[in-house]
């Protein structure tokens, strides 16, 4: 079944219900939705020669018309290539070869990024152009028919080799998400709203498909992301509002309420994940919003949105005598998935004991796309291994440990250290460079890079900011650079980044 059939249904069952707003003004009903999605979808098939199965990358920060994008792409019987609108142009360049995309939709403030990259060749249509005026008034199409393990999207996300892997993402896997929002996370019901805070391309837009299927409101900030005063203004004004935010989203908006004594009556959930949510941090915003508003959810690119999740109830429950214990843990395990803790022969964990945290079940993707090593690695009997190491209590709530693939989670963003070292060892005076992530109050984690000098004269911090910005999005930029005599290994060699961490604290 293709997954775009949830929206050709509320296009029918909630023809006349709002479906699309800017700030707190209605665009679009739920028929105007579909029709737009129907006609781009057929106009990707007539005007661009897109068939089923062809990738269909958007480039765009949060706007109305990436809802519909996203949609139509998969109506069509394409597979959609969601892109993190800070990628630098080579990053951007690097993706759209890897997929083959054959068209990019791109916003207008980012088309010029969007050429430079190589989206010409592909095939380019602009938010707001004329040809893309045209393209939501093309002749519609019918909903393609897939099968379920056919690839609805490729998310890309880089791994311990620095070099973004595309995770395929089927109408099952999108399919069974969707149901675990509602078993395990929320309900949504009538009057509801998603705003659309964190960026489109990674979670929360994810999350737009149950919102879709219960003909539930989408919300754009005006803003086209995370402001907190407007989002409590439109918690006012919209009502019924649902957030997905990263832990650093959070805790900036419970400041902002603080600070100002702000009404959050209109806040009807946040769910937070993407990141550790620190006790204090958590513990706060319950004081400040109310324990009956927040869910947690731990998941994937490769298992997206759906690992496990700590629901409002459990949360809610500060008289159980293990609250505190739960509270810092990323809940249990979602309905149509199970996990378990293994060691390195695959073999569970007594309970209690810290081992690797795999999962398998319907959200569970395929594979990476042209990486047959990489998902070998990954995918083992069934099971994603999923690189996080934690450990189940008796009652099966999980606690994370660390990150065994040491990525920096900043501002809700992923930040893979090998990538950025790459870059800076392309200057030619840096001998060495080990990039580790240190806890920060508002990003959650920033970057610092240790680098031992390779002889030459000192280089300058804003010489190596000027080489990352030529090479990597901006907020990959380390914000400190330390420069030592040596970096601590091991026997082997290894570069031990425990030990860095220890130096910064």
């Amino acid at each position: 079944m293709n997954i775009a059939h949830l929206l050709r249904r509320s296009a029918l069952l909630h023809a006349h219900q709002p479906a699309v707003l800017q700030g707190g003004d209605v665009l679009w009903s739920y028929r105007d939705l579909g029709a737009r999605a129907a006609a781009l979808a057929g106009y990707l098939r007539a005007q661009c020669g897109v068939a089923p199965g062809d990738r269909v990358a958007i480039y765009a920060a949060n706007a109305p018309e990436y809802l519909g994008a996203l949609h139509a792409i998969v109506w069509a019987g394409a597979v959609s290539v969601p892109v993190n609108y800070k990628l630098h142009a080579k990053e951007l360049a690097y993706v759209l070869a890897d997929s083959g995309a054959r068209v990019v939709l791109a916003s207008q403030a980012l088309a010029s990024a969007a050429q430079e990259a190589g989206a010409m060749d592909a095939g380019l249509l602009v938010f707001g152009s004329d040809a893309y005026r045209a393209a939501v008034v093309h002749a519609p199409m019918e909903v393609c028919d897939r099968a379920p393990e056919d690839v609805a999207s490729l998310f890309y996300t880089s791994g311990t080799t620095g070099r973004p892997k595309g995770v395929m993402q089927t109408h099952r896997n999108l399919l069974a998400m969707t149901a675990c929002y509602f078993t395990d996370v929320d309900d949504v019901l009538p009057g509801d709203a998603m705003v659309y805070a964190a960026p489109m391309s990674h979670g929360a837009g994810l999350y737009n498909y149950a919102q879709v299927l219960r003909g539930g409101r989408h919300v754009v900030p005006v803003s086209g992301g995370f402001e907190p005063a407007e989002l409590v203004q439109l918690a006012a004004s919209v009502g019924q509002l649902t957030l997905f935010a990263a832990p650093t989203m959070v805790h900036r908006l419970v400041e902002h309420v603080q600070a100002t004594s702000a009404d959050v009556t209109g806040f009807k959930t946040i769910v937070y994940g993407g990141g550790p949510m620190y006790a204090d941090d958590l513990r706060n915003a319950m004081a400040v919003m109310g324990n009956d508003r927040f869910v947690q959810i731990y998941g994937q690119g490769e298992s997206p949105m759906t690992i496990t999740a700590l629901s409002r109830a459990h949360l809610a429950d500060t008289a159980h005598p293990r609250w505190a214990d739960r509270m810092a843990s990323v809940g249990v395990a979602q309905s149509l998935v199970e996990v378990r803790v293994v060691d390195a022969q695959g073999q569970s964990v007594p309970t209690g004991e810290t081992g690797e945290v795999v999962v398998r079940g319907d959200t569970v993707m395929p594979g990476y796309w042209n990486s047959p090593a990489a998902t070998a690695q990954t995918l083992r009997n069934g099971w994603l291994y999923t690189g996080d190491t934690g450990s189940l209590d008796t009652d099966g709530f999980l606690t994370l440990k660390d990150r065994s693939k040491d990525v920096i989670i900043s501002g809700g963003s992923n930040i893979y250290p090998r990538e950025v070292e790459e870059v800076l060892l392309l200057h030619p005076q840096v001998h060495e460079v080990a990039v580790v992530g240190l806890r920060d109050a508002e990003w959650g984690e920033v970057v610092i890079a240790f680098l031992v000098a390779g002889g030459g004269p000192p280089i300058a911090d804003t010489v190596l900011d000027a080489l990352c910005l030529e090479h990597i999005a901006r907020f990959k930029r380390p914000k400190v650079y330390r420069w030592v005599e040596a970096l601590p290994k091991n026997s082997y060699g290894k570069v031990l980044k425990t030990e860095l961490r220890e130096w910064l604290r």
